[in-house]
């Protein structure tokens, strides 16, 4: 297994001294290169999961490895990619992309390859030049995913990097992200709350439950061959089971009509 995620559980304490239970006892095993969506509702610890894998939080019990190394610190083998683009705006598309090898002490000299290869790689080969500002959402979202595919980590960490995008621009970087995970092999663990978004890349859907957090299902998509069809029989029939694991049955719009 490339992550092993051991009975995870997250606790906070709030200002007024209240104990808010976010996850508990969440074990999930990502094979290498699997790509796993997690899901639920709002408020359920996707995001703190997500978080707790890349080192950024300590879980309050429970430990997450990979390679069988234990996480307790951000790691370089695995990078966050979040809805906000996190660029920076003074810095052109190259330079953003540069960054994190820059952080990592790689030579100057030897920067240049790895950022025109990735630049290449999200089809932004022609706007190296370009600054932030002058780029769409979806090209923003195409630098922060070299910029962090640059570095050359083994697990990419999604937090709905594809939230804030229109409908149609959305779908276009799903596409996407699938076409470089077939070129890099990348093993990924992606959060988001749209279904129609995890059923369309999944290998498999971590369903949790409400607050605490806690997995409910793992569904498994292996048996609906890309490229998806979001038309075909499988692929309505997983989307409408998933609907209702999230809503438990009970048609909750929280869950609202794409998940």
């Amino acid at each position: 297994m490339k992550l092993q995620i051991r009975d995870v559980s997250r606790d906070f304490v709030t200002g007024e001294g209240e104990v808010v239970h976010a996850l508990e006892g969440v074990s999930l095993e990502v094979g290498e290169r699997e790509c796993v969506c997690i899901l639920g509702p709002s408020g359920c610890g996707k995001t703190t999961l997500l978080r707790i894998v890349a080192g950024l939080d300590q879980p309050t019990s429970g430990s997450v490895f990979i390679d069988a190394h234990r996480i307790d610190k951000p790691c370089p083998k695995l990078v966050m990619i979040f809805q906000e683009y996190s660029l920076f705006p003074w810095r052109t598309v190259r330079e953003n992309i540069a960054f994190g090898l820059e952080i990592q002490g790689v030579p100057k000299e030897q920067v240049a390859g790895p950022v025109e290869r990735y630049l290449g790689l999200v089809g932004l080969a022609d706007f190296g030049g370009h600054y932030p500002y002058e780029l769409s959402g979806g090209m923003r979202q195409r630098v922060a995913v070299a910029r962090a595919l640059a570095i050359e980590p083994e697990v990419l960490l999604m937090d709905e990097p594809f939230g804030a995008l229109d409908a149609q621009t959305r779908n276009v970087m799903q596409r996407e992200l699938l076409r470089l995970r077939e070129k890099t092999q990348k093993t990924i663990l992606f959060v988001t709350h749209s279904v129609d978004e995890a059923v369309f890349l999944a290998d498999r859907i971590v369903v949790l439950t409400r607050r605490p957090g806690k997995i409910r299902e793992i569904v498994p998509v292996t048996h609906c061959a890309h490229p998806r069809d979001r038309t075909c029989r499988e692929f309505v029939e997983i989307r409408r089971h998933v609907l209702d694991l999230i809503s438990e049955g009970r048609g909750d719009a929280a869950a609202g009509p794409d998940g």
